[in-house]
């Protein structure tokens, strides 16, 4: 432990990435405290190293017990199929307490740890795939709270103009897509590293070059339920957001979300408050931040999708986008129930108001003419502009109002 901490302290000192490998079975019984008091060191510095020097873990076998805290707090954890564990008791304990028979991956292991409870952001084949994949994250974050994100010179043209993205947002607006395939289409040589990727997968997280500068990603999937917002990925981008606005690397948002999703296990589980933490994490951040709207911008999630409302700096819309408080047939439903229930042809009125509902209500350009998006764009033009935006935001100058630290509502 006390290796440890004088290589962590020695990295804070000189602003470079932390990188662990684990593979531990916890704290050492036959010394007692004082095993308990080296952990201890090690989350301390972890803690204060957050948002000072990138922390990065790979579980290249067991890690079990107070083993598993620091790469907890650490910002990136890959593990490593059928080799890593991660578990704070282990089978034979849950055994005996719960009764529960459970193996060591189903318990701990990377498919469990990348797809049920998010602990896990990248899920490798192997420890070279493991390797491989650390080397790629470290190429789009800086060594420190100081630096700027690497820089590359692009090769892709900056003024690139792609029609396939006129073909991706269906026509009907129930129908879906993968927002991965505009997000190819925009990015420097279509080249996103996704992060998180099969967790909470009604979000897309990662990270990819514009102009040759590395920007963090978040976008909403509506392959995956719609696109809505739920609390696993509140959580999700809540957390990925806070990374990207400690180390200076600008945001851009991808919006297409019908609203959070409804029910009681959402609600019993918490959705008002981990929603928030999405909120928050939009609210405080104060790198470059850009929006895109393909689709749909509804009700409450429209305001946390970085809107300009919580100081998005540039927001455009495509033509397709329909901004609202609801869904134009949910919205009309509501304002107009007794007129179509007493109308002769029910169909035909209620058709017409969903018309007038989307023309006078729902369109970007009643959004634009307000101030709230910047533009309305041309598909084919996304690239381009927002190029050209990040070009002008890159020497924005923001700060949040002198704090110990904010309250987030954890």
């Amino acid at each position: 432990a006390d290796k440890i901490v004088k290589v962590m302290d020695l990295a804070v000192k000189n602003g470079a990435p932390i990188i662990g490998f684990n593979d531990s079975g916890g704290a050492r019984i036959q010394e007692g405290v004082m095993s308990l008091g080296g952990y201890a060191e090690i989350f301390l510095r972890n803690t204060l190293a957050s948002g000072v020097v990138p922390q990065i873990s790979a579980i290249l076998g067991p890690c079990a017990g107070g083993a598993v805290y620091s790469p907890a707090i650490t910002d990136f954890i890959f593990m490593v199929k059928n080799i890593s564990y991660m578990f704070v008791t282990g089978p034979d304990v849950i055994k005996t307490v719960t009764h529960e028979k459970v193996t060591f991956e189903e318990l701990g292991g990377a498919e469990t740890h990348s797809t049920k409870s998010g602990v896990c952001h990248f899920a490798c084949e192997s420890e070279e795939d493991c390797f491989y994949r650390i080397r790629q994250l470290l190429q789009y974050i800086p060594s420190n709270n100081l630096e700027d994100p690497p820089y590359r010179e692009p090769k892709d043209d900056p003024d690139r103009r792609d029609k396939e993205l006129l073909a991706i947002v269906p026509d009907n607006p129930n129908k879906p897509y993968d927002m991965r395939a505009v997000i190819g289409h925009v990015v420097d040589d279509g080249e996103f590293l996704e992060v998180h990727s099969d967790y909470a997968r009604n979000i897309l997280i990662g990270f990819a070059r514009l102009g040759g500068y590395s920007i963090g990603i978040v976008g909403n999937q509506p392959q995956h339920l719609a696109g809505v917002l739920d609390i696993a990925s509140s959580l999700k981008g809540a957390r990925f957001i806070r990374f990207c606005d400690a180390f200076n690397i600008p945001l851009l948002t991808f919006e297409d979300v019908p609203g959070f999703l409804p029910g009681t296990a959402q609600e019993y589980g918490g959705i008002i408050k981990h929603g928030a933490k999405l909120l928050y994490a939009y609210c405080e951040a104060t790198v470059p931040r850009m929006t895109v709207i393909t689709r749909k911008a509804y009700g409450g999630a429209y305001d946390v999708m970085n809107s300009k409302h919580i100081r998005g700096d540039f927001n455009v819309a495509w033509p397709t986008a329909e901004i609202a408080v609801m869904g134009p047939e949910g919205a009309v439903n509501i304002i107009f129930r007794d007129e179509i229930v007493n109308a002769k042809d029910s169909a035909a009125l209620r058709k017409k108001r969903i018309a007038e509902f989307k023309e006078k209500f729902a369109s970007p350009y009643v959004a634009a003419s307000r101030g709230y998006l910047d533009m309305v764009i041309n598909p084919t033009e996304t690239r381009p502009v927002l190029i050209r935006a990040l070009e002008m935001l890159r020497r924005k100058r923001d700060e949040n109002p002198p704090k110990k630290h904010g309250n987030i509502p954890l």
